[in-house]
C-alpha cells in the first residue's frame, strides 16, 4: 500500500514539476515574464485586470491582441511572443479594457485615461475579399495611424484604400497591412 502511495505522489510531483507557470513576483515591482515556448499557447497567472509589455524577451514582435493579451483567466502569450509584463493601474469608476482610467485633474467632470494610455503600438487590418472592413482601435483626440507594412498585393493608398478616424482604421479593395497607431488622449 505504500509503494502505491508513493508512486502516485511521485507522478504527481513529476507531472506538477514539468508544467511551466509563471507568477508575478512582487518583490521585483510586480513584473512577470511569460513566453510562448514553440509557438504555443502559454497562460501566465497574474492577479491584474489590465497589463503592458515593458520589454520583449522574444524575437518574435509581441502585437497586443494577436499574440498576447489579458482576459478573465489572466495574462496569455501565443506565437512565439515572450515578454516583461507589468500591471496597468485601474482608478477611477469602471473598467476599461486596455485603459487605466483616473479622475484625478479632470477638469470636464467626465473621465480621463492616466498617463499609460499615450502609448505606440501596432496593429493588423485587412480587406478580405476586397470588401470593407473597420478594425476597431481607439486613437485618441490627438492619435494618428500610419502604415507600417503593406501585406497584400493590392495596393494601400491613404484617403483612398484606407484610412483611419478616432475609433480605428478602415481598409477597402483588398489593402491588408500592419498600420502603426499612435494613440493620444489629447
Amino acid at each position: 500500500m505504500m509503494t502505491r502511495l508513493f508512486a502516485v505522489i511521485s507522478l504527481f510531483v513529476l507531472f506538477f514539476a514539468s508544467v511551466p507557470a509563471a507568477r508575478a513576483d512582487h518583490r521585483s515591482g510586480g513584473a512577470v515574464d511569460c513566453q510562448s515556448h514553440d509557438f504555443a499557447v502559454t497562460r501566465c497567472d497574474v492577479p491584474w485586470h489590465d497589463a503592458r509589455i515593458v520589454r520583449q524577451l522574444s524575437h518574435t514582435r509581441c502585437v497586443r491582441g494577436q499574440n498576447w493579451d489579458i482576459d478573465q483567466d489572466g495574462l496569455w502569450v501565443d506565437g512565439g511572443c515572450g515578454g516583461r509584463f507589468v500591471a496597468v493601474e485601474q482608478r477611477g469608476r469602471g473598467r476599461g479594457r486596455g485603459h487605466g482610467y483616473s479622475s484625478a485633474g479632470d477638469q470636464g467632470g467626465g473621465w480621463q485615461p492616466d498617463s499609460s494610455w499615450d502609448q505606440r503600438f501596432a496593429i493588423r487590418c485587412a480587406s478580405h475579399d476586397y470588401e470593407y472592413n473597420f478594425c476597431g482601435v481607439d486613437l485618441g483626440g490627438g492619435g494618428r495611424a500610419s502604415l507600417e507594412q503593406q501585406t497584400s498585393g493590392t495596393p494601400c493608398v491613404e484617403g483612398q484604400t484606407w484610412g483611419s478616424n478616432r475609433a480605428g482604421i478602415w481598409v477597402v479593395q483588398g489593402c491588408a497591412g500592419v498600420f502603426t497607431i499612435d494613440r493620444r488622449w489629447r
